[in-house]
């Protein structure tokens, strides 16, 4: 199967970095919210940063104008989908909600359309199992921002085909991205990593080791990460971050026991970046 049309469900970080990076690589893209704040948000968003791109000399200016003609906004699914060869769900980690949006989108999409979820902790078996056709149901993990990271993680369900891999695979390819092939566990290769590095490091600020500059400094300089953990934290988003814990908590045990200090800023309403304040205090960014 030739794949030309690309919809992607849900407009928000990573659901617009998705978007941004498939109009970009030559698909027809179309991209769904039921808000239209949210879908109008986004437009400002990757108009925005198609000029930034251009501007710096990351894409050619044809490249830009590539992307506005490629990209369609709606908040009408059945237009979303209803000429898609793929459809990309990036809606919240929220297993009821991922299973509602797929229930719509089989309604809609054409029948040979390959299915998947854009889910760092996820069963794609799970939502699968109650979709039409799981054999052509896959998760697709982006990392944050999607137009720089050069990673896709695919995962099998239990009922996925060869032939849905195969061309996801080549989805990926042709988005410019590396990816590696994982069979179904929670968390993945890299959330559990992931998961594990932040939340000893919040653990490590609530216990009063160091700051949280310092943390991030030892982590960045002694191991050679790119971004320390509780910036990432902030990056992905702080209850984000807490409902994938939760997840891997309930299926991987004790290690995996969401921090206090955790569950608290999430409480306070400070959920990083997105919000202003996190670990880190953005509001300078903001205003």
């Amino acid at each position: 199967m030739v794949v030309n049309h690309i919809g992607v469900i849900g407009s928000g970080t990573m659901g617009r970095g998705i978007a941004y990076q498939a109009a970009l690589s030559g698909y027809d893209v179309i991209l769904q919210d039921i808000s239209k704040e949210a879908i109008e948000q986004a437009k400002n968003y990757i108009h925005d940063l198609a000029a930034k791109s251009a501007e710096k000399g990351y894409i050619k200016s044809d490249q830009q104008e590539l992307i506005h003609s490629n990209l369609v906004y709606t908040t009408d699914i059945s237009v979303a989908v209803k000429e898609a060869d793929v459809v990309i769900e990036a809606v919240l980690e929220k297993m009821d909600l991922k299973i509602e949006i797929f229930k719509q989108v089989n309604e809609f999409a054409p029948a040979h359309a390959i299915l998947a979820t854009n889910t760092s902790t996820m069963s794609p078996t799970e939502i699968g199992a109650t979709t039409k056709h799981p054999e052509k149901f896959v998760a697709m993990h982006f990392f944050n921002p999607v137009h720089r990271m050069k990673l896709i993680e695919i995962i099998r369900g239990m009922d996925t085909s060869d032939e849905t891999v195969k061309i996801i695979k080549s989805v990926a390819e042709r988005m410019g991205k590396e990816s590696v092939e994982v069979n179904e566990f929670p968390g993945f290769v890299t959330s559990r990593m992931n998961c594990i590095i932040g939340n000893e490091a919040m653990n490590m600020l609530m216990e009063g080791v160091a700051s949280a500059e310092d943390i991030d400094k030892a982590i960045k300089l002694g191991l050679n990460h790119p971004m320390g953990p509780l910036e990432m934290a902030d990056l992905v988003g702080l209850d984000s971050r807490l409902r994938n814990m939760e997840y891997l908590y309930y299926h991987l045990g004790e290690k995996y026991r969401p921090s206090p200090l955790l569950t608290k800023y999430v409480k306070s309403g400070r959920f990083g970046r997105k919000s202003g304040q996190g670990i880190y205090d953005y509001s300078a960014e903001r205003s």
